[in-house]
């Protein structure tokens, strides 16, 4: 594996079960994310335009590959409802091999 982790996870909050699964979908089948687990349930507080907000929120956990990043970024930009949604990458520091090796596959690298 090389120095740089290759491999990221990326956040993001979704409205309800049809945007969630819309967006998992497009980024599975364009090989832009080897898995995305769509985790229902959360409760978001957020501070938005002055109001403190209160949302019921899915949150999507995305693996995906560091060079996938800006297509899957705009692929949620396009199907995202919301004026701002929460896009956030975060490096996989160290995982099982044999699982990262799957989603260099599923990324098509």
């Amino acid at each position: 594996m090389p120095d740089t982790p290759q491999h990221i996870i990326v956040l993001c909050t979704c409205p309800d079960d049809q945007t969630a699964t819309i967006i998992a979908d497009k980024l599975v089948a364009e090989g832009y994310a080897a898995c995305v687990n769509i985790v229902p349930g959360i409760m978001s507080v957020f501070e938005w335009k002055n109001n403190i907000e209160h949302e019921n929120e899915l949150l999507l956990l995305i693996k995906s590959r560091q060079d996938c990043y800006p297509e899957l970024e705009a692929v949620i930009q396009e199907l995202h409802p919301y004026e701002l949604p929460e896009i956030i990458a975060v490096s996989i520091e160290r995982g099982l091999s044999g699982y990262l090796e799957w989603i260099d596959l599923a990324t098509g690298k």
